[in-house]
């Protein structure tokens, strides 16, 4: 299993841009099909709560590399360390 953790920025649709912390991971591919992956992302503090009704939406998430992958918002959760978006990826991931 893949995995990536590293600064990272949501953009929305509008072109906001959410900078914070991605932790993502990658399935095996298997029988041939796009490989799943899926994560966390945790909006910097200077950023607030993240996006606002994000749940369902989609959005595009940038890798310090420069790379892109389209995620949707599963789940916002809310803990001790702030809000965290619960993501699952599009396509190949970009990592």
């Amino acid at each position: 299993m893949a995995t990536f953790r590293s600064a990272s920025t949501l953009v929305s649709s509008d072109g906001t841009r959410t900078p914070g912390t991605a932790a993502l991971f990658a399935e095996p591919v298997r029988n041939g099909r796009a490989q799943p992956w899926a994560g966390d992302f945790r909006p910097a503090n200077a950023s607030g709560n993240g996006p606002k009704d994000a749940v369902g939406k989609t959005f595009v998430l940038e890798l310090p590399d420069g790379s892109t992958g389209k995620v949707v918002v599963q789940q916002l959760k809310n803990g001790k360390g702030g809000v965290t978006l619960v993501l699952m990826g599009e396509d190949a991931p970009p990592f």
